[in-house]
Protein backbone atom coordinates (compact mmCIF):
# COMPACT_ATOMS: atom_id res chain seq x y z
CA UNK A 1 0.00 0.00 0.00
CA UNK A 2 1.32 3.42 -0.91
CA UNK A 3 1.94 6.02 1.76
CA UNK A 4 -0.19 9.13 2.06
CA UNK A 5 0.78 12.74 2.75
CA UNK A 6 -1.09 13.73 5.93
CA UNK A 7 -1.70 17.13 7.50
CA UNK A 8 -2.97 17.68 11.06
CA UNK A 9 -4.59 21.05 11.75
CA UNK A 10 -4.65 21.90 15.45
CA UNK A 11 -1.68 19.62 16.05
CA UNK A 12 -0.73 21.17 19.40
CA UNK A 13 -4.17 20.66 21.00
CA UNK A 14 -5.23 17.62 23.01
CA UNK A 15 -7.01 15.95 20.09
CA UNK A 16 -4.29 16.97 17.64
CA UNK A 17 -1.65 15.27 19.75
CA UNK A 18 -3.93 12.25 20.04
CA UNK A 19 -4.15 12.19 16.22
CA UNK A 20 -0.37 11.84 16.09
CA UNK A 21 -0.37 9.06 18.67
CA UNK A 22 -3.21 7.08 17.08
CA UNK A 23 -1.76 7.32 13.54
CA UNK A 24 1.49 5.89 14.86
CA UNK A 25 -0.08 3.19 17.02
CA UNK A 26 -2.26 1.95 14.16
CA UNK A 27 0.58 2.13 11.59
CA UNK A 28 -1.42 4.31 9.24
CA UNK A 29 0.36 4.35 5.84
CA UNK A 30 1.99 7.78 5.78
CA UNK A 31 4.76 8.99 3.51
CA UNK A 32 4.86 12.37 5.27
CA UNK A 33 3.11 14.30 8.04
CA UNK A 34 2.57 18.05 8.22
CA UNK A 35 1.79 19.60 11.63
CA UNK A 36 -0.25 22.80 11.46
CA UNK A 37 -1.64 25.18 14.08
CA UNK A 38 -2.16 28.88 14.77
CA UNK A 39 0.62 31.44 14.50
CA UNK A 40 0.95 31.32 18.31
CA UNK A 41 1.99 27.66 18.16
CA UNK A 42 4.13 27.86 15.02
CA UNK A 43 7.72 26.93 15.73
CA UNK A 44 6.96 24.37 18.43
CA UNK A 45 8.30 20.89 17.83
CA UNK A 46 6.30 17.72 18.40
CA UNK A 47 7.60 14.17 18.37
CA UNK A 48 6.22 11.87 15.68
CA UNK A 49 7.63 8.39 16.21
CA UNK A 50 11.38 9.01 16.50
CA UNK A 51 11.41 12.37 14.76
CA UNK A 52 10.80 15.90 15.98
CA UNK A 53 8.70 17.89 13.52
CA UNK A 54 8.23 21.65 13.59
CA UNK A 55 4.68 22.99 13.72
CA UNK A 56 3.84 25.42 10.92
CA UNK A 57 1.21 28.13 10.80
CA UNK A 58 -1.96 27.13 8.93
CA UNK A 59 -2.32 29.10 5.70
CA UNK A 60 -4.15 28.67 2.42
CA UNK A 61 -0.95 27.15 0.96
CA UNK A 62 -0.60 24.55 3.72
CA UNK A 63 -2.47 21.83 1.83
CA UNK A 64 -0.55 21.62 -1.43
CA UNK A 65 0.19 17.93 -2.17
CA UNK A 66 -1.71 16.76 0.93
CA UNK A 67 -3.79 13.58 0.53
CA UNK A 68 -5.51 13.60 3.92
CA UNK A 69 -6.16 16.48 6.33
CA UNK A 70 -7.29 15.85 9.91
CA UNK A 71 -8.81 18.95 11.52
CA UNK A 72 -9.28 19.65 15.22
CA UNK A 73 -8.89 23.40 15.56
CA UNK A 74 -12.47 24.53 16.15
CA UNK A 75 -15.39 25.37 13.89
CA UNK A 76 -14.13 28.82 12.90
CA UNK A 77 -10.82 27.50 11.56
CA UNK A 78 -12.49 24.50 9.93
CA UNK A 79 -15.05 26.69 8.17
CA UNK A 80 -12.23 28.64 6.52
CA UNK A 81 -9.57 26.03 5.82
CA UNK A 82 -11.45 22.75 5.31
CA UNK A 83 -12.90 23.86 1.94
CA UNK A 84 -9.46 25.17 0.94
CA UNK A 85 -7.89 21.80 1.77
CA UNK A 86 -10.61 19.94 -0.12
CA UNK A 87 -10.19 22.14 -3.19
CA UNK A 88 -6.45 21.42 -3.07
CA UNK A 89 -7.26 17.72 -3.42
CA UNK A 90 -7.14 16.52 0.19
CA UNK A 91 -9.79 14.39 1.85
CA UNK A 92 -10.71 16.36 4.97
CA UNK A 93 -11.88 14.71 8.19
CA UNK A 94 -13.12 17.49 10.41
CA UNK A 95 -13.60 17.12 14.17
CA UNK A 96 -15.51 20.38 14.66
CA UNK A 97 -19.23 21.08 14.46
CA UNK A 98 -18.80 23.18 11.31
CA UNK A 99 -20.10 20.62 8.79
CA UNK A 100 -21.82 17.92 10.85
CA UNK A 101 -25.37 18.82 9.90
CA UNK A 102 -24.56 19.85 6.31
CA UNK A 103 -26.64 17.48 4.14
CA UNK A 104 -23.78 17.35 1.63
CA UNK A 105 -21.25 16.15 4.26
CA UNK A 106 -21.23 12.58 5.63
CA UNK A 107 -21.26 12.34 9.44
CA UNK A 108 -19.59 9.04 10.21
CA UNK A 109 -18.97 6.49 12.92
CA UNK A 110 -17.30 3.57 11.09
CA UNK A 111 -18.97 0.89 13.24
CA UNK A 112 -22.37 2.34 12.27
CA UNK A 113 -22.47 3.99 8.84
CA UNK A 114 -19.18 3.48 6.94
CA UNK A 115 -20.93 3.40 3.56
CA UNK A 116 -21.90 7.06 3.99
CA UNK A 117 -18.23 7.95 3.46
CA UNK A 118 -18.58 7.02 -0.21
CA UNK A 119 -20.74 10.11 -0.77
CA UNK A 120 -18.11 12.56 0.43
CA UNK A 121 -17.28 15.59 -1.70
CA UNK A 122 -13.94 16.26 -0.05
CA UNK A 123 -15.09 16.75 3.56
CA UNK A 124 -16.19 14.12 6.10
CA UNK A 125 -17.42 15.18 9.54
CA UNK A 126 -16.38 13.51 12.77
CA UNK A 127 -19.32 13.50 15.23
CA UNK A 128 -19.48 14.95 18.72
CA UNK A 129 -17.62 12.84 21.30
CA UNK A 130 -20.68 12.03 23.40
CA UNK A 131 -22.68 11.09 20.30
CA UNK A 132 -20.00 8.71 19.04
CA UNK A 133 -19.89 6.51 22.12
CA UNK A 134 -23.67 6.40 22.40
CA UNK A 135 -24.32 5.26 18.82
CA UNK A 136 -21.52 2.66 18.97
CA UNK A 137 -23.33 1.12 21.95
CA UNK A 138 -26.89 1.52 20.68
CA UNK A 139 -26.69 0.77 16.95
CA UNK A 140 -26.10 -3.01 17.33
CA UNK A 141 -29.26 -3.19 19.46
CA UNK A 142 -31.19 -0.94 17.07
CA UNK A 143 -30.43 -3.27 14.15
CA UNK A 144 -32.06 -6.16 16.02
CA UNK A 145 -34.90 -4.27 17.69
CA UNK A 146 -35.57 -0.72 16.38
CA UNK A 147 -35.23 2.00 19.01
CA UNK A 148 -38.20 4.33 19.50
CA UNK A 149 -36.90 6.63 22.25
CA UNK A 150 -33.61 7.55 23.95
CA UNK A 151 -33.14 9.53 27.15
CA UNK A 152 -29.46 10.16 27.89
CA UNK A 153 -27.64 12.00 30.66
CA UNK A 154 -23.93 12.57 30.11
CA UNK A 155 -21.10 13.07 32.59
CA UNK A 156 -18.39 14.66 30.48
CA UNK A 157 -14.76 15.15 31.44
CA UNK A 158 -12.96 18.47 31.30
CA UNK A 159 -10.57 17.26 28.58
CA UNK A 160 -13.47 17.81 26.19
CA UNK A 161 -12.88 21.53 26.68
CA UNK A 162 -9.10 21.43 26.17
CA UNK A 163 -5.81 21.64 28.01
CA UNK A 164 -6.74 24.86 29.83
CA UNK A 165 -9.64 23.03 31.49
CA UNK A 166 -7.35 20.22 32.64
CA UNK A 167 -5.08 22.79 34.25
CA UNK A 168 -8.02 24.61 35.83
CA UNK A 169 -9.40 21.44 37.42
CA UNK A 170 -5.98 20.56 38.87
CA UNK A 171 -5.42 24.07 40.24
CA UNK A 172 -8.93 24.43 41.65
CA UNK A 173 -8.75 21.04 43.38
CA UNK A 174 -5.48 22.08 45.03
CA UNK A 175 -6.90 25.42 46.16
CA UNK A 176 -10.09 23.88 47.55
CA UNK A 177 -8.16 21.26 49.50
CA UNK A 178 -6.00 24.03 50.93
CA UNK A 179 -9.14 25.88 52.00
CA UNK A 180 -8.55 28.76 49.62
CA UNK A 181 -11.02 30.53 47.33
CA UNK A 182 -11.42 29.67 43.64
CA UNK A 183 -11.92 32.04 40.71
CA UNK A 184 -13.14 30.17 37.59
CA UNK A 185 -11.83 31.13 34.15
CA UNK A 186 -12.61 28.31 31.72
CA UNK A 187 -16.09 27.51 33.07
CA UNK A 188 -18.77 29.85 34.45
CA UNK A 189 -18.49 28.23 37.89
CA UNK A 190 -15.99 26.18 39.89
CA UNK A 191 -15.54 22.72 38.37
CA UNK A 192 -13.49 21.10 41.16
CA UNK A 193 -15.77 19.00 43.41
CA UNK A 194 -18.74 20.31 41.44
CA UNK A 195 -21.06 19.49 38.51
CA UNK A 196 -22.12 21.92 35.78
CA UNK A 197 -25.24 21.09 33.71
CA UNK A 198 -24.06 23.49 31.01
CA UNK A 199 -21.97 22.41 28.03
CA UNK A 200 -21.80 24.87 25.12
CA UNK A 201 -24.37 27.67 24.87
CA UNK A 202 -28.05 27.55 25.82
CA UNK A 203 -30.57 27.52 22.98
CA UNK A 204 -34.03 29.08 22.88
CA UNK A 205 -35.64 25.69 23.56
CA UNK A 206 -33.87 25.41 26.94
CA UNK A 207 -31.42 22.75 25.79
CA UNK A 208 -27.71 23.43 25.39
CA UNK A 209 -26.07 23.19 22.00
CA UNK A 210 -24.19 20.08 23.19
CA UNK A 211 -27.48 18.39 24.06
CA UNK A 212 -29.02 19.30 20.73
CA UNK A 213 -25.96 17.97 18.90
CA UNK A 214 -26.65 14.56 20.42
CA UNK A 215 -30.26 14.69 19.23
CA UNK A 216 -29.58 15.73 15.64
CA UNK A 217 -26.31 13.87 15.08
CA UNK A 218 -27.68 10.55 16.35
CA UNK A 219 -30.57 10.72 13.91
CA UNK A 220 -28.27 11.53 11.00
CA UNK A 221 -25.69 8.83 11.78
CA UNK A 222 -28.24 6.08 12.42
CA UNK A 223 -30.54 7.19 9.55
CA UNK A 224 -33.39 7.21 12.06
CA UNK A 225 -35.23 10.52 12.02
CA UNK A 226 -38.17 9.03 13.90
CA UNK A 227 -36.26 8.24 17.12
CA UNK A 228 -37.34 10.54 19.97
CA UNK A 229 -34.25 11.74 21.86
CA UNK A 230 -33.75 13.89 24.95
CA UNK A 231 -30.33 14.69 26.44
CA UNK A 232 -28.92 16.43 29.50
CA UNK A 233 -25.17 17.07 29.29
CA UNK A 234 -23.18 17.68 32.46
CA UNK A 235 -19.53 18.66 32.93
CA UNK A 236 -17.92 16.72 35.77
CA UNK A 237 -14.55 16.97 37.58
CA UNK A 238 -12.97 14.07 35.66
CA UNK A 239 -9.83 14.50 33.57
CA UNK A 240 -10.45 12.02 30.71
CA UNK A 241 -13.45 9.87 29.83
CA UNK A 242 -17.11 10.63 29.18
CA UNK A 243 -19.83 8.59 30.90
CA UNK A 244 -23.50 8.27 29.92
CA UNK A 245 -26.60 6.94 31.64
CA UNK A 246 -28.87 5.85 28.79
CA UNK A 247 -32.51 4.74 28.88
CA UNK A 248 -33.75 3.16 25.66
CA UNK A 249 -37.25 2.23 24.58
CA UNK A 250 -37.38 -0.46 21.87
CA UNK A 251 -40.14 -1.48 19.50
CA UNK A 252 -40.38 -4.86 21.25
CA UNK A 253 -39.22 -6.11 24.66
CA UNK A 254 -35.53 -7.04 24.93
CA UNK A 255 -33.98 -8.80 27.90
CA UNK A 256 -30.75 -7.56 29.49
CA UNK A 257 -29.14 -10.93 28.70
CA UNK A 258 -29.96 -10.59 25.01
CA UNK A 259 -28.54 -7.06 24.98
CA UNK A 260 -25.33 -8.32 26.61
CA UNK A 261 -24.99 -11.07 24.00
CA UNK A 262 -25.50 -8.64 21.11
CA UNK A 263 -23.08 -6.08 22.52
CA UNK A 264 -20.44 -8.71 23.34
CA UNK A 265 -20.19 -9.41 19.59
CA UNK A 266 -20.48 -5.80 18.42
CA UNK A 267 -17.44 -4.09 16.88
CA UNK A 268 -15.76 -1.53 19.12
CA UNK A 269 -17.78 -2.51 22.22
CA UNK A 270 -16.64 -4.18 25.42
CA UNK A 271 -19.15 -5.32 28.04
CA UNK A 272 -18.17 -4.95 31.71
CA UNK A 273 -21.26 -5.92 33.65
CA UNK A 274 -21.26 -7.90 36.88
CA UNK A 275 -22.89 -6.08 39.80
CA UNK A 276 -21.95 -8.93 42.17
CA UNK A 277 -18.32 -7.83 42.06
CA UNK A 278 -18.98 -4.12 41.34
CA UNK A 279 -17.84 -4.57 37.75
CA UNK A 280 -18.89 -1.69 35.51
CA UNK A 281 -17.08 0.86 33.31
CA UNK A 282 -15.36 3.81 34.96
CA UNK A 283 -13.70 6.78 33.22
CA UNK A 284 -10.55 6.42 35.30
CA UNK A 285 -9.96 2.85 34.12
CA UNK A 286 -10.98 3.22 30.46
CA UNK A 287 -8.80 6.27 29.73
CA UNK A 288 -6.33 5.34 27.00
CA UNK A 289 -8.56 2.54 25.66
CA UNK A 290 -10.12 2.36 22.21
CA UNK A 291 -13.38 0.55 22.96
CA UNK A 292 -16.74 1.83 24.12
CA UNK A 293 -17.46 0.14 27.45
CA UNK A 294 -20.99 -0.85 28.51
CA UNK A 295 -22.29 -2.00 31.90
CA UNK A 296 -25.22 -1.76 34.33
CA UNK A 297 -27.48 -3.27 31.65
CA UNK A 298 -30.89 -3.74 33.23
CA UNK A 299 -34.59 -3.58 32.56
CA UNK A 300 -36.03 -0.07 32.63
CA UNK A 301 -38.58 -0.26 35.44
CA UNK A 302 -40.67 2.48 33.81
CA UNK A 303 -40.96 0.94 30.32
CA UNK A 304 -42.00 -2.59 29.37
CA UNK A 305 -39.86 -2.36 26.20
CA UNK A 306 -37.04 -0.47 27.85
CA UNK A 307 -33.49 -1.04 28.97
CA UNK A 308 -31.10 1.13 30.96
CA UNK A 309 -27.32 1.04 30.67
CA UNK A 310 -24.09 2.84 31.57
CA UNK A 311 -21.66 3.68 28.74
CA UNK A 312 -18.11 5.03 29.12
CA UNK A 313 -15.35 5.86 26.61
CA UNK A 314 -12.15 7.86 26.28
CA UNK A 315 -13.41 11.07 24.69
CA UNK A 316 -10.01 11.97 23.20
CA UNK A 317 -9.63 8.60 21.48
CA UNK A 318 -12.88 6.98 20.34
CA UNK A 319 -14.68 10.25 20.96
CA UNK A 320 -12.37 12.16 18.61
CA UNK A 321 -8.97 11.10 17.25
CA UNK A 322 -9.48 7.35 16.93
CA UNK A 323 -12.85 7.72 15.20
CA UNK A 324 -11.31 10.16 12.70
CA UNK A 325 -8.40 7.81 11.97
CA UNK A 326 -10.83 4.91 11.55
CA UNK A 327 -12.67 7.01 8.98
CA UNK A 328 -9.34 7.62 7.22
CA UNK A 329 -8.57 3.89 7.28
CA UNK A 330 -11.96 3.15 5.71
CA UNK A 331 -11.37 5.76 3.02
CA UNK A 332 -8.02 4.15 2.19
CA UNK A 333 -9.17 0.51 2.44
CA UNK A 334 -12.13 1.11 0.12
CA UNK A 335 -10.23 3.27 -2.34
CA UNK A 336 -12.32 6.38 -1.72
CA UNK A 337 -9.30 8.71 -1.75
Amino acid sequence: MRGFDVAIVGATGLVGQEFIKVLSQRSFPMSSIRLLASDRSAGRKLRVDDEEIEVKETTSQSFDNVDLALFSAGAEISSVFSPIAARAGAVVIDNSAAFRMDPEVPLVVPEVNPDDIKEHKGIIANPNCSTIQMVVALYPLHRVNPIKRIVVDTYQSVSGTGSAALEELSEQARLVLEGRSVVPHVYPHQIAFNLLPEIDVFLDNGYTKEEWKMVEETKKIMHANDIAISATCVRVPVFIGHSEAIHIEFSEPMSPDMARRILAEAPGVRVLDDPNVSLYPQPWSVAGSDEVFVGRIRQDASRSCGLAMWVVADNLRKGAALNAVQIAETVVDRGWI
